[in-house]
Formats: C-alpha cells, sequence, structure tokens
C-alpha cells in the first residue's frame, strides 16, 4: 500500500500556535503524529513525506523521530524546512530523498502520481489526468477554505498535509477515491 504525509514539522513548537495544532504540547504533538502513521502505515508499505518532516532540529534529533515510525521504506520529498539530508555523515534514514519525483500510472489506476512538496498550477500529464500531490500551504482540508478550493475544481491536485487530513498519513485508494477514480 502507497501512503502519504506532509508538513509534520516535529518538534516544531510555533506550529502548534501558527495552524491551531490540537496538541498540548510539541512533544505530544511528536508523539500522536508518529502513532498515527504508524497505526496506519505497515512496515512494508510505502510511504512518501512530502516536505518539512521537522523543523529546526538538529539532524541527530530528527533521525531518532525517523528511527520511530515503523515504515521501512519511507522517501521524503524535500520541503523548505528539509536541509541537511544530503550530508553524508548523515544516518541514511530514508529509501530515497528528492525535490520532487513521479510515478508511473500503473500504481494508480492508470494516473501519473506527481510529488512534490510545492503545490503547482501546471505539472507533467496534468492535461491527462496526472494527479499532483503537494504539501506546505498547511490548507484544513474543508471545503470552505480557499487554500483548498482547488479541490473542488476538475482537476487532479492534493494537498497530503497533516493540517488537511485529520493529522494521518492519507493512502493511494483514499485520494483515488476522493476524485471518483
Amino acid at each position: 500500500m502507497m501512503w502519504f504525509t506532509a508538513d509534520l514539522h516535529l518538534g516544531d513548537t510555533n506550529i502548534l500556535h501558527d495552524m491551531d495544532r490540537p496538541f498540548g504540547s510539541v512533544e505530544e504533538m511528536n508523539r500522536k503524529v508518529i502513532d498515527a502513521i504508524n497505526e496506519c502505515v505497515a512496515a512494508d508499505d510505502r510511504l512518501y513525506i512530502l516536505g518539512d518532516f521537522t523543523y529546526r532540529l538538529p539532524l541527530a534529533e530528527a533521525v531518532c523521530l525517523r528511527e520511530r515510525i515503523e515504515c521501512q521504506n519511507v522517501t521524503l520529498i524535500r520541503g523548505n524546512h528539509d536541509g541537511g539530508w544530503e550530508d553524508p555523515d548523515v544516518p541514511q534514514i530514508w529509501e530515497d530523498v528528492r525535490d520532487y519525483l513521479e510515478i508511473a500510472p500503473g500504481y494508480a489506476k492508470g494516473h501519473r502520481l506527481v510529488m512534490s512538496h510545492y503545490p503547482m498550477l501546471s505539472w507533467n500529464g496534468k492535461a491527462r489526468g496526472a494527479i499532483m500531490l503537494h504539501g506546505h500551504i498547511h490548507s484544513r482540508g474543508d471545503r470552505t477554505n480557499a487554500r483548498n478550493r482547488d479541490r473542488e475544481r476538475p482537476i487532479y491536485r492534493y494537498d497530503v498535509g497533516l493540517d488537511a487530513n485529520d493529522y494521518k498519513p492519507v493512502s493511494r485508494d483514499q485520494i483515488l477515491n476522493f476524485f471518483g477514480l
């Protein structure tokens, strides 16, 4: 099974207030977010984190948080808060680290999956039904949120960020079902 999430901001005390996250402390947020991932995503599933895994944490602390995620096949699509992972002295905790990634159509009922931390107005295969998965904008996932109004339009763009998805990862099947595919 394929799973997607973004904007975890583990270790970020500011995100609790800036995005009004429902956690009493950053430690509680870290624990509950990782627990939600582990409850949804099996160890042999594939998880894509579309940016902002942590925020201003020393890499050693970020490594410890990553190690608490039980899934072994985790790809990081770098976001604006994901520096330092290309340092050869940093433990290799990711299956892959990219700025952008496309998954062939055979894995999503004929729809190419295009992944970037940042939402795009246009992407490879958009006119042929490719689905843009992104984070970064911290939308709330409700249909009244102007930042998320593209979910109502006939284009395939989906915010996989925690703030838009009840602080849980979303599966490929949930995304396809959302679009009626």
